[in-house]
């Protein structure tokens, strides 16, 4: 059952890779925006949405590269920030109810609790938020980093504003590298 779900979740990520490909090659994003008039406010923040899951995020860096070059970069991770913030919070949910099943699954031998004690340690539970944000910050997919923020139990309010700063900031990222690379 486990080998189905990876071969599928491979699959989604190739046509993911290739989504993003023609989206660049194509200059499918110029094409958009010059049908729906100044659409990169609606766009960045769309494309933030996208940003944040494993099968979406190479297509939306694509989309978010292509709008760095068209408009105003800090406008656009400002927004894209936003957006992203509303996609974590719909995958932590996800995430955070799922991950809890799975993990009841896996914790119940002994030795695994005995290996898992590591994270009662108050050091590690301070780096597990710092990790998380830097995941969510990276181009990389942010179920990982919700999840670290998840065992960290950050506040609601802490957890948008960590999650709007490093996704906003990476989006900036991919902005800059658009820009300097000529997509």
């Amino acid at each position: 059952m486990y080998r189905r779900h990876l071969i599928e979740d491979l699959i989604l990520v190739l046509v993911a890779l290739v989504a993003a490909w023609a989206i660049v090659r194509f200059g499918l994003v110029h094409a958009l925006l010059a049908q729906m008039g100044d659409g990169v406010w609606a766009t960045s923040f769309v494309a933030g949405m996208f940003f944040t899951s494993l099968v979406t995020t190479p297509p939306a860096i694509a989309v978010l590269g292509g709008l760095a070059q068209e408009g105003n970069m800090v406008l656009v991770a400002l927004l894209g920030g936003l957006g992203a913030v509303v996609g974590d919070y719909i995958l932590f949910a996800f995430v955070r109810d799922r991950v809890s099943a799975d993990a009841a699954y896996l914790l119940r031998g002994p030795k695994v609790r005995r290996a898992l004690h590591v994270f009662k340690n108050r050091h590690f539970r301070r780096v597990l938020p710092i990790v998380g944000a830097l995941i969510i910050a990276s181009p990389l997919p942010d179920e990982l980093g919700l999840t670290l923020l998840g065992l960290s139990h950050l506040r609601t309010k802490t957890f948008f504003f960590v999650s709007f700063t490093m996704n906003a900031l990476g989006i900036l990222a991919v902005g800059l590298i658009a820009r300097s690379a000529g997509w």
